[in-house]
């Protein structure tokens, strides 16, 4: 499925105006269920659906390790194939009341829905010590990302996640709608691999907020850097949870709010 499609659009200019075709993002739900329950609607962007129902149900505390889930399989249906179904391994048994959403959670809503504020904190492990990263490697990667950002070239509207090594190459990006998503979507994808994934640097091409940190943290990261700003409750979870988190990474500068000790 692809994440963009094209609509009409009138393009204006000072003095003329016409028609043209042009590449614009796709949003549409996307159900997760476990058994019978519907547990979440997201507005998400069509593509890579069984990488971000692993990564929400990993990053949400429905599981706790890949392994807990036998299959994630499509749903048949007229809907575009926008339902999806958690097959649990044996001997795994989930109450999914206790992780249904109150709302459909939009494009940009992390935690929205939630029943509580107490719900929010998914229990994250003990973080490794994790990498050291030179900061020409990080001032690197906001380019490396870009090049790789096909949606993004064609719309200028989608979001990114990339994971890299602590050299610098890249091991997995994914776009969406939603910066969650995205995020979630990247996760599921290394997590069909290893877990947890520590020793990796995970960069978005927004702002970083709680619910970045909380979602590397619980995958084991221990480095989460973003082209924007850090939102307030982003470093206070990143200091209790000891993750590193960067923002405002453009050119050869940024600002380190917690982890200092990982940027050389």
């Amino acid at each position: 499925m692809d994440p963009t499609v094209q609509q009409q659009v009138v393009k204006v200019g000072r003095t003329d105006r016409e028609i043209v075709t042009d590449h614009v993002v796709a949003e549409a739900p996307f159900e997760l269920r476990i058994g019978d329950t519907p547990i979440a609607v997201l507005m998400r962007s069509p593509g890579h659906d069984a990488d971000l129902a692993l990564g929400f149900a990993l990053t949400e505390g429905i599981v706790l390790r890949p392994t807990e889930i036998a299959t994630v399989r499509q749903l048949p249906g007229d809907d575009q194939g926008d339902r999806w179904l958690l097959d649990l391994a044996d001997g795994v048994t989930i109450d999914p009341e206790q992780f249904r959403r109150n709302l459909y959670t939009s494009s940009s809503c992390g935690v929205c829905g939630k029943a509580s504020i107490d719900a929010v904190r998914v229990a994250a492990p003990q973080l490794s010590e994790g990498p050291v990263l030179d900061r020409d490697v990080l001032f690197s990667l906001p380019e490396k990302m870009r090049a790789h950002q096909s949606a993004f070239t064609l719309t200028g509207g989608i979001h990114a996640a990339a994971a890299f090594t602590p050299s610098g190459d890249l091991v997995a990006l994914r776009e969406d709608v939603g910066r969650h998503n995205a995020v979630d979507k990247l996760i599921g994808a290394l997590a069909a691999d290893v877990w947890p994934l520590s020793e990796l640097v995970v960069l978005v091409s927004g702002r970083v907020s709680f619910e970045m940190v909380q979602k590397v943290a619980v995958a084991g990261l221990s480095i989460v850097c973003g082209v924007s700003a850090a939102s307030s409750l982003a470093i206070e979870l990143g200091r209790e949870l000891g993750v590193t988190v960067v923002g405002f990474l453009r050119g050869e500068e940024c600002n380190i709010y917690t982890g200092e000790h990982r940027i050389v």
